[in-house]
C-alpha cells in the first residue's frame, strides 16, 4: 500500500433503486390522485453520497453487497456511469438494493418514501480487512448497514482513517455506530432522539460535550446546519435559498460533499458550507441525483452568493 489510498472516499451501506412518482399534491387518506410523471433513478444514503463525490471530481468506491438480479445490475450500471468504482462489490445470491417508491409533492418539493429493504445484505465482517479500509482516504458508512459499519469504523479509527457517517435510525446498532465515528452528520429528528434536545444548536452542544467527535453536525433543512468542531463553540451554516423542486437525496449529497472536502483537506467550516450549497443545488432538480453539481458549478454558485473560498480541491 506504499502508493497510498486508491480512493478519496470508500463506502458501503444503503444503495437503492428509487421509482419516483410525481403528484401535484401529496394524497390525503382515502383519496385518489393523478400521477403526473414517473421516473427511475439510483438512490440510497451511501450510494448517492458516493455519486456526489464522483460528480464533484473525487474518486469514490462502493464496497457493499448486491445480487445478480435486474435491480442489482441497474444499480451497478448507474454507479459506474457516474464514475463510482464497483470492483469491490460482493455478489451474493438473493441480495439486492433497497427498492423505494418515492411520492414527490410538486407543490412543496417534499416527499414520502416507501422503502423495501428485505433483500439488503451487509458486508460480512471477515470481508472487512485492513487492506480494504486502506483503499480510502475516508470511510463512509450509514445506519442501514450498522453492524458492518460499526466493525469497519472501529478498524478505520485504529488505522487512522477518518470515518464519516450518515445515521437515520436510532436502534441499538445505529446508536453504537453514531458513538464510534469521527464525523457525525445527522438531521434534527435523529439528533433529538439521540440527545433529548429538540433545538439543533442544543443537540450539537450535547453531542460535542462527549469530546470524541472531530466534527458533529445537525442539519435542519431550510433553517441550515449547526456544528461543533472538536467540541468547540457551536457554529451555524445558513441554508441557501433556491427554488425547491425535490428534496430527495439532499442529505446524501450533503454527506458526500463533506466527505470529499475532508478527504482533500479543506477546513471543516468550508466543507460544511460547500456541503450546504451542493445540497441546495440538488434540490433544484427532480430525483436524488440529477441535481448534484459539478465542482465548477458549485464554485460558481457560491461566488454568485458572494462567497469566495478554495476554487480547486487539491
Amino acid at each position: 500500500m506504499g502508493e497510498g489510498p486508491r480512493f478519496d472516499v470508500l463506502g458501503w451501506g444503503a444503495v437503492a433503486v428509487d421509482d419516483l412518482i410525481y403528484v401535484d399534491r401529496h394524497p390525503a387518506p382515502d383519496t385518489k390522485v393523478i400521477v403526473q410523471e414517473e421516473l427511475r433513478q439510483g438512490g440510497g444514503l451511501t450510494a448517492t453520497a458516493l455519486v456526489a463525490v464522483a460528480r464533484l471530481g473525487g474518486r469514490a468506491a462502493y464496497a457493499g453487497v448486491l445480487g445478480d438480479d435486474e435491480l442489482s445490475r441497474y444499480t451497478v450500471r448507474e454507479l459506474e456511469r457516474e464514475g463510482v468504482d464497483c470492483s469491490l462489490v460482493l455478489r451474493r445470491q438473493g441480495a439486492g438494493p433497497i427498492h423505494a417508491r418515492v411520492i414527490v409533492d410538486r407543490s412543496t418539493g417534499g416527499r414520502c418514501i416507501l422503502a423495501n429493504r428485505s433483500r439488503c445484505v451487509e458486508r460480512p465482517l471477515e470481508e472487512i480487512t485492513e487492506a480494504l479500509i486502506r483503499f480510502g482516504r475516508i470511510l463512509f458508512v450509514d445506519s442501514i448497514a450498522a453492524m458492518s459499519g460499526l466493525y469497519g469504523a472501529k478498524l478505520a479509527r485504529a488505522l487512522g482513517v477518518p470515518v464519516v457517517a450518515d445515521i437515520e435510525h436510532t436502534h441499538e446498532a445505529a446508536r453504537a455506530l453514531a458513538e464510534t465515528v469521527d464525523h457525525l452528520i445527522i438531521n434534527q429528528e435523529v439528533a433529538a432522539a439521540l440527545t433529548g434536545q429538540g433545538d439543533p444548536a442544543e443537540a450539537v452542544r450535547a453531542l460535542a460535550g462527549g469530546g470524541h467527535y472531530t466534527c458533529a453536525v445537525v442539519t435542519a433543512g431550510a433553517r441550515g446546519a449547526w456544528y461543533s468542531i472538536r467540541g468547540g463553540p457551536v457554529g451555524h451554516q445558513k441554508a441557501f435559498s433556491v427554488p425547491v423542486v425535490d428534496t430527495t437525496g439532499c442529505g446524501d449529497v450533503f454527506h458526500g460533499t463533506y466527505a470529499l472536502c475532508l478527504a482533500r483537506g479543506l477546513p471543516l467550516p468550508e466543507a460544511i458550507c460547500y456541503a450546504s450549497a451542493a445540497a441546495a443545488l440538488k434540490a433544484t432538480r427532480p430525483g436524488g441525483r440529477e441535481g448534484i453539481p459539478t465542482w465548477e458549478a458549485l464554485v460558481r454558485f457560491l461566488r454568485a452568493e458572494g462567497l469566495e473560498m478554495a476554487a480547486v480541491l487539491r
